[in-house]
């Protein structure tokens, strides 16, 4: 008996183990690819800020070995956000075993949905939130002080709000998961929408750096996103079924088919 349970559980640690490898493999492919333009990555991602520096002032390295370093650690990170889809297929190939039928056709959308939504909302960072917030901050700093901001510090900065407005840009993907597994529904989501907008200015201040003005770009976002889940929550109420159900159902489309398969037989005969 311990035999039989064992081996269930080594051929799904082998499993893992495969697919963490794959996905490894695709971020180091993805980052030898782009290591050669680090600089040049690293310039894009500096760029809402320098063009809001005022005349005379330039990014600094505090560090002898961060000019080389910070480039690299960006190029790394920028793999692994380009090699996602690679990484969720494999969390998918991996997963996908153990879900009935009606769950595979819902993960799907969802996973691609996710990816896209995580893009969007770095998109959203880039080209919205950094030249907003870096304009703002130029613009208030007191008179004869010199903006020189160190280059790490600027990756630390944006690395987390990409990450902030990635996530933050989930909460419809989130809000569908959550009624269709029954935990809620979306007239409970409804009524608890002050509370909710409340929740999105608190998760904006924990998330993002200590400023109202970031605080407020990630929150209204948000608040519209939970609208947009809202309503697309609305078709997959009552999606979920219990597993005795699928079997069912599963079990009727075999007996359908071995029937069919007989009245052939017989037609033939």
């Amino acid at each position: 008996m311990a035999v039989d349970e064992t081996q269930p559980l080594i051929s799904h640690l082998i499993e893992l183990r495969k697919r963490l490898l794959n996905a490894i493999i695709s971020i180091l492919l993805v980052f030898l690819a782009l290591v050669y333009f680090s600089n040049d990555i690293y310039h894009l991602v500096s760029a809402p800020l320098i063009s809001q520096l005022p005349a005379g002032a330039s990014m600094i390295a505090t560090d002898v070995a961060s000019p080389f370093f910070t480039p690299i650690k960006l190029t790394m990170i920028v793999s692994v956000f380009v090699a996602t889809p690679m990484i969720l297929y494999q969390v998918w190939a991996f997963i996908a075993p153990a879900l009935y039928k009606h769950e595979r056709r819902l993960m799907m959308p969802l996973l691609f949905s996710s990816t896209l939504l995580f893009y969007l909302g770095m998109a959203f960072a880039y080209f919205i939130v950094f030249p907003l917030a870096f304009g703002f901050f130029a613009k208030t700093a007191p008179e004869g002080v010199l903006i020189a901001t160190d280059i790490t510090n600027y990756l630390d900065f944006v690395m987390a709000l990409f990450f902030a407005f990635g996530v933050s840009f989930e909460v419809p993907v989130a809000i569908i998961l959550l009624c269709w597994s029954g935990v809620t529904t979306p007239d409970d989501l409804k009524k608890k929408r002050p509370y909710i907008i409340v929740g999105a200015f608190v998760v904006g201040m924990l998330l993002t750096p200590p400023d109202v003005f970031s605080q407020t770009l990630l929150a209204i976002p948000m608040c519209l996103l939970f609208e947009v889940g809202l309503f697309f929550s609305r078709f997959y109420v009552g999606k979920r079924r219990a597993p005795e159900v699928e079997e069912e159902d599963e079990g009727e489309d075999d007996m359908q088919a071995g029937t069919g398969v007989a009245e052939s037989q017989a037609k033939d005969k």
